[in-house]
Order: C-alpha cells, then structure tokens, then sequence
C-alpha cells in the first residue's frame, strides 16, 4: 500500500492482520542464534503441519527476531496461552500441534526449568528470565515478523514518524530529545539530543544521518539483534533524525558479517520505499529522506565515528582529530549525526510515550533503560534490558540464574575490550554511566562477560589486549606501539619470564597510552590490564615473583578414571589406568587446558 498522509497509515492499520484475528499465535524465533540450530526448518516444518490440518485461518506462524534468552533456543512462544517452549527440536513440532495446538494440552517436557527449581516454568511471563526486564530497544523482537512491514505498523510503525511532521518543528523534535535524557547507547554516553542540535545550527546544503551498526565487541550482540527483530525501527528513528538535523540522507554501516541483519534491513527499506515511507515527500510533506546501507569489513577501530566515517568514504578506517567533530564536518566534508543503532531503538517510543515517561525510567543522569549482552560463566546467556540503576547482582543473579555449576562468580568484565572489570565487592552497586567510569570500566555498548573462581584475570586481560593491540588502526604511536609492549609485558608475566618491576611498567604505560592516544580504541584499550591490576594485584604478583604455579594437577579424590582427561592432551602427559586415579607428569604439562574442558566432574585443578 502506499501512504500518502497519515490517513492512510491508520487506515492500513486498520486492515493489517493481527494476532486478536487469529485464535493462536505461534512465535517461533528466527535469530541468528536460533537459525543456527534449525529454527529455520522447523518453520517450515510447522507451516506444513498446520497447512496438512487446515489450522491456517485458525493459527498464524510468525516467524520472529531474537527473543533474549539465546541460551534457551530455538524458541517457541504460544499466544495467547502466554507459553514458552525452549530448546525445541523439529522432532518436536508434531507434538506441541498434537498436543497443544489440538488438544490444548500443555507439553510439559520443553517447558523451562528455572536453577535449583524442581517445577517447570508455564508462563512466560513467569521466567525469572524476564521478570526483571523491561523492553522498549527490543520492544518488537520477538514480537513480530521482522520481514512484514505490516506486523511493524500494526504495532505502531512509523506513527512516531508521522507525529513529527504533523505536529513538530524540528527544534521541537530535538527538545523532546533532549528532555528524555536519552544518551547514546554504543559507548561514551553523549546526550543524544545535544548532538542532533549541534548538527541542526551547521549550515550547509547537505547533511548526513549515520547508523554505527559497526558492533565489534566480543560478546556483544544488541545492536545485531535489534536489526533482525525489528529492522523498521531503525528506519524510522533515522527518518526522525533526518527531519531534525535537516538531513534528506541516511546511511548505516554495517559490519558484512551481520548477514541476517543486512538481508533484513534492505528488505525493510525496499518495503518502506515502495510503502512511501522513506523517500519523496513523506506523509505528503515537504520532508524527503533516503536511506543507504555500507557494508564494513569488520575492523573493530571503525566503531568510532570519525574512522567510520572514513571507511564510508572509501578510505582506510582511521580515526580524525576531534574537533572537529561530525556534526561539524563529517561524512564528505558535511555535518553529520551519528549514533548505534540502540540508541535509534528507543526514538519512535519516546516519541510517541512523551519525553517525561522515558526520563522517568533510570537513574538522575542515566535516563532509560540499557540492553546487556550476557556471556561467559552464566546460566543464562542471552539479551536483557533492563532500567538504569539495576545492580549488577540482579542482573547476574535474578536474570542471568547465577553460575551454571554453582561456583562463584569473581568478576565481570563490562565494555569489551575497551571496559573494566567490576568484582563480587560492587555487584550491588547501580549501573549507570557514571558509576561504571569511577570505577575504572565504561558502559560500552553493553557486553557482560561473567568470569568464575577459576579464571585467571593476568590471562583475561592479555585476551582483551591481545585483541585491541591488532585492531589497532596503526594511525598514532601510542597506541600502535604502546599496546604492543604491553602485550609483551603481559606475555614474558604469564611465561614466569617477567619482574615485580614489570607491573609498574605496565601501570606507567598504560597511564600514557590512555592520555595521549588518538582515538577511544587508543584512550580505552589500557582499561582491561588497569582495572583487573587495581582489583587483583595479587595475581600479577604471583607471576612477577614467580610464585604462580603454572601446570595443571588432579584431584584423585574426585578422578573417577573415565580418560577423558589422558585422550584430550596433546603432548600425552596424563597417564592412569580406566576406573582408577589419573595423575599429570607436571614436566611435561604444556598448560593448555584441554584436560579441564574435557574433565566431566571438575577434577581438573587449574595453575
């Protein structure tokens, strides 16, 4: 359909099917997790089940973006019986027909198991999983067919967008902006609305609106998700920002490897062309704005605007000198306003629910609600967002179900390779932006990843580092050269090759790297070593002085002889016979870790 004024978006609305038209919704996930263990098949396969029984006017199969709760997938969702099946296998699509569908009979075997729980959770909205969240950047995933426009304006697609040019100015639109407190959701934390008015005072014939879908966090998946679940949203809060920088063009730039994403996102603005929603007089108003998508090559310094901006252009991802900023001089040469696709989630919602519902939500500096990517040594691995000010003992504990085998949770590692780490002492502290940098760490664009008892920080740190020394643009020496040396102090500490006066080494160059770099690769890069150096000196000590052992042992009291240990070396150092006590020949340890990952009752002790 083609809509020409907001009369005929509502009317579309209006005609769009719904889930009240059918008796039974059957939400299946179709994120990239999830299509990675079929979720694309059993579609297919449920599709047909319900074509063979001629349950389509009956029950619609909607085929979805993620729903959080990754580790749990592929999952099914029955509306409005308001029941979640999890780890579903296409084995298992005729029974839940059978029995659910038809009999109305609830199949109790792929029901949830909360930790510790004897009973099978029914409800969703039971799940302790989600109790706690509440959802307004991943308001829709999980919700709706990503790649139906009209199941995005049954939910009130693109009226945010027609609420601005019917009602606003564009100054209007940026005070409301401004009055939500919405800051940006991919790293610092500039307020949104601040940096649209800084681009709206340029003068020039041409402005830019720019998407940072560039997500190269280990760990981090928001943004990822956001534009398979619910690709319209982005489109539209673009739109809005076009009308009020007084930009006719966007752009998103993306990382190639987000298939899904981009396949998603050039269908959405396909559909919103031909729908007259983006393009020539939107809403029959003066307003024309286009979208385009640019495709990254996945280098992670391409994450700060100004080497984004470069890689757009065709040049090298190299950070620029700042001032000047973007919105003074950005995308060729024009002022240009760029912001991560979380932070584009939450527009249309603030537009339509008014500045003072979103301010409402949050802490005094830290408006809203934050997407986290839970990972590591956590129950529950997946998506969550949650208000500002939640602390990260809810978080972890309440939501992520704690550690999978009980053990204790030592730290977090928050911000990716550009974050820090908080221990077990702040896990009741609130997050907020503010908090998190007096503390040595940053939000980043939301990545936890949960370290255990077991794991070693001096190890965590030479990861994180490891991976931003290579990401390195090269452009400015402290960060080309400085990240390097501190590499290889990390390396000679965990080699027992190093010094007591290396750690003050380390400390020291850090300290620089962290004042004197270009970019916020460069002024972050440091954070992982300094912060897990502030918080657990103890274990650079035990290399620096060599105290640290460094092989692998077993405990004979829980070895239970299964050789799983002895078959996973590689240098063939654990011997013992079937049934019986295994020992490691520590002369011949290489410490690779192989035993412990393969070991199924923990009887591996690591150095």
């Amino acid at each position: 359909m083609r809509v020409n004024n907001y009369s005929d978006l509502l009317a579309w609305k209006k005609r769009c099917p719904r889930k009240i038209d059918y008796q039974i919704n059957v939400l299946i996930c179709n994120g990239t997790s999830c299509m990675s263990s079929d979720s694309e098949l059993i579609i297919k396969i449920f599709e047909k089940e319900l074509k063979n029984r001629n349950l389509e006017a009956e029950i619609r199969a909607i085929k979805t973006g993620c729903f959080g709760f990754c580790g749990q997938g592929p999952i099914i969702k029955i509306e409005p019986d308001d029941v979640t099946y999890v780890q579903v296998k296409v084995e298992d699509i005729q029974e839940i027909v059978e029995s659910h569908l038809i009999n109305h009979e609830v199949v109790v075997r792929l029901l949830y198991q909360e930790p510790n729980q004897k009973d099978l959770v029914e409800k969703s909205s039971g799940m302790n999983f989600y109790k706690k969240q509440m959802r307004i950047a991943l308001r829709n995933c999980g919700e709706i067919d990503p790649e139906n426009i009209e199941d995005y304006i049954v939910n009130d697609g693109y009226f945010a967008l027609a609420k601005v040019l019917q009602e606003y100015t564009p100054e209007q639109v940026i005070d409301i902006v401004n009055k939500s407190g919405l800051r940006g959701r991919g790293g610092g934390g500039f307020p949104t609305g601040l940096k649209w008015s800084l681009t709206r005072k340029q003068k020039a014939n041409e402005k830019y609106v720019i998407c940072n879908a560039d997500e190269g966090d280990p760990g981090a998946f928001m943004d990822r998700s956001i534009m398979e679940g619910d690709p319209h949203s982005i489109l539209e809060a673009m739109a809005i920002a076009g009308y009020a920088i007084g930009a006719s063009e966007g752009l998103v730039y993306i990382r190639a490897e987000y298939g899904v994403a981009t396949r998603r996102l050039k269908k959405a603005i396909e559909d919103a062309k031909q729908s007259g929603l983006i393009g020539k007089n939107i809403f029959g108003s003066d307003f024309s704005f286009n979208i385009e998508i640019k495709l990254g090559a996945g280098a992670f310094v391409c994450g700060e605007e100004t080497a984004l901006i470069r890689s757009m252009e065709g040049f090298r991802g190299e950070p620029d000198k700042k001032p000047p900023f973007p919105s003074e001089h950005g995308f060729r040469d024009k002022p240009s306003s760029v912001n991560n696709v979380e932070t584009f989630a939450n527009i249309p919602a603030i537009i339509l629910n008014g500045a003072q519902w979103f301010s409402s939500i949050g802490t005094e500096r830290s408006k809203g609600t934050k997407v986290f990517a839970l990972a590591g040594q956590i129950r529950n691995n997946g998506l969550v967002e949650v208000p500002m000010g939640t602390t990260f003992r809810e978080i972890v504990y309440d939501i992520g179900g704690g550690h999978p085998q009980g053990k204790e949770i030592k730290a977090i590692q928050i911000g990716g390779p550009s974050g820090g780490v908080i221990t077990k002492d702040f896990f009741d502290m609130k997050i907020d932006y503010d908090s998190l940098i007096s503390m040595g760490a940053m939000m980043g664009s939301g990545g936890m990843i949960i370290m255990d008892e077991d794991s070693d920080m001096v190890q965590i740190a030479k990861f994180y580092l490891d991976f931003t020394q290579d990401e390195s643009c090269g452009k400015c020496t402290p960060c080309r050269i400085g990240t390097k040396r501190m590499y290889e102090i990390l390396e000679r500490l965990v080699n027992m090759q190093g010094t007591p006066e290396d750690l003050e080494r380390l400390r020291i160059l850090g300290e620089n790297i962290k004042n004197t770099s270009l970019c916020g690769l460069g002024q972050t890069a440091p954070n992982p070593v300094l912060s897990t150096m502030k918080y657990f000196r103890e274990e650079y000590e035990a290399y620096a002085y060599r105290t640290k052992k460094t092989t692998y042992s077993i405990d004979a009291k829980k070895c239970i002889g299964c050789t799983k240990c002895s078959r996973s070396c590689p240098v063939s150092c654990i011997e013992g016979t079937v049934r019986q006590p295994h020992y490691i020949d520590e002369s011949k340890c290489i410490a690779c870790g192989a035993c412990y990952d393969a070991c199924p009752v923990d009887a591996i002790i690591r150095p």
